[in-house]
């Protein structure tokens, strides 16, 4: 069986969406007569600007622990701005249709967001009579509206008909949450076509360890409680009231740890700067290889969105990796994400943007010796329920179901 699989994001890019395919097309990959075949840009993921040892070139191959990665040239450009991204996101999308009708496959997926690399992939399935896959990460451009980088009008409106569209025309949508499934049908898709492969814990990398010592001298965090976002600093994500509402806490053993850049990094760090704040760290974005060593040292894993009905279908990823190290989530997220995270006691949930409940569930977890234990536990069961291995081997056995 050859896979073509269309992604905007792919290692060495360390966010979901890479992370997800890499260890996905890792398990497959061990399958008997399983043959993958990446189409993919440059890496350049958040900033719009190549990675030391690539070039943003017209075409160009390489061999990642075996699976082969074609790289297309696109316009780059920094993840903020929309009129760019969607320059950056159409050329991609552009470029892997060309390249992908020349490339021998049984079946094709792509994954959102973006959601122009599922045009690409409708567009290949069409020359090339083959099934396509809709990988669903994300509503969009439902998710662009609600982070305010689109009204609701015309394109919108357009747009919005193309999404439902391409769920109607593709032989199977893989949704990485079950109340995207429900929104799904409830808008009418066959239930029948939507399989629901979430997102999940590599119980090989990330796995309970000791603190690192040597990290925490040097990061200057001794005997401290510390509170770590490690990922994407986004218009999603708030991190803005969460920095306004760390000027209220007083205990000064907390501290905040937060690594990763984004669109909304520097507006982040000028307010830390602007409110004097000495409880709160920020670092570069590290590698895949040394989130397990950052998340050792933390006590709570922070995973905050907007206050939004659009968010209460999301699940972060980080949820997952947390727990497989046993560190609770402190979750600003409604709905489905909340759900799981109650369901296993791997965490507690405050509501999003309310900075009162923000700082009481801070305070119990660092205070309250019964609950953190409770919840370290409960890290334990969600981490083996979500194994990344059983979620893929699902995803598999989907992708095999379209070609028989």
């Amino acid at each position: 069986m050859k896979i073509l699989f269309i992604t905007d994001n792919f290692p060495p890019e360390v966010n979901a969406p890479a992370t997800r395919t890499y260890e996905h097309c890792m398990e497959w990959k061990k399958t008997q007569d399983v043959e993958i075949t990446i189409i993919t840009c440059a890496p350049n993921f958040p900033h719009g600007k190549v990675y030391e040892g690539y070039a943003n070139r017209f075409y160009q191959t390489e061999t990642i622990e075996g699976i082969r990665v074609i790289r297309l040239w696109s316009y780059m450009t920094s993840n903020k701005g929309f009129t760019k991204r969607v320059l950056d996101y159409l050329s991609f999308a552009f470029m892997a249709f060309f390249a992908g009708i020349l490339i021998k496959h049984d079946v094709v997926i792509a994954t959102s967001p973006q959601f122009f690399t599922t045009w690409a992939a409708w567009a290949i399935s069409r020359v090339r009579r083959t099934p396509w896959i809709f990988e669903l990460r994300d509503i969009w451009p439902a998710s662009i509206k609600t982070v305010g980088a689109m009204d609701q009008g015309l394109v919108m409106n357009f747009l919005t008909k193309i999404e439902l569209g391409l769920y109607k025309d593709t032989a199977k949508v893989i949704a990485v949450t079950d109340a995207f499934k429900t929104e799904l049908i409830a808008r009418g898709i066959d239930a029948q076509k939507i399989d629901v492969v979430t997102n999940g814990s590599n119980l090989e990398l990330f796995a309970p360890r000791d603190k690192d010592a040597f990290l925490l001298q040097t990061l200057h965090l001794e005997h401290k409680f510390i509170i770590g976002y490690i990922g994407t600093h986004g218009l999603a994500h708030k991190l803005d009231f969460i920095v306004r509402s760390i000027a209220a806490i007083e205990d000064k053993e907390i501290h905040f740890l937060f690594i990763g850049d984004g669109a909304e990094k520097a507006k982040v760090v000028q307010l830390a700067q602007t409110l004097s704040l000495h409880n709160i760290t920020f670092l570069d974005a590290i590698s895949k290889d040394q989130v397990p060593q950052y998340l050792s040292i933390i006590d709570v894993s922070l995973a905050p969105l907007k206050k939004s009905e659009t968010f209460k279908s999301v699940i972060p990823s980080k949820i997952f990796e947390a727990s497989a190290m046993r560190k609770p989530t402190l979750l600003g997220v409604e709905g489905q994400a909340q759900q799981i995270v109650e369901r296993y006691g791997a965490g507690i949930c405050f509501e999003p943007e309310n900075e009162t409940d923000f700082i009481a569930k801070v305070t119990a977890l660092k205070n309250d010796t019964l609950l953190y234990r409770h919840c370290m536990e409960g890290c334990d069961k969600l981490a083996h329920h979500f194994d990344r291995k059983l979620l893929a081997a699902k995803m598999l056995q989907s992708i095999i179901s379209v070609i028989k």
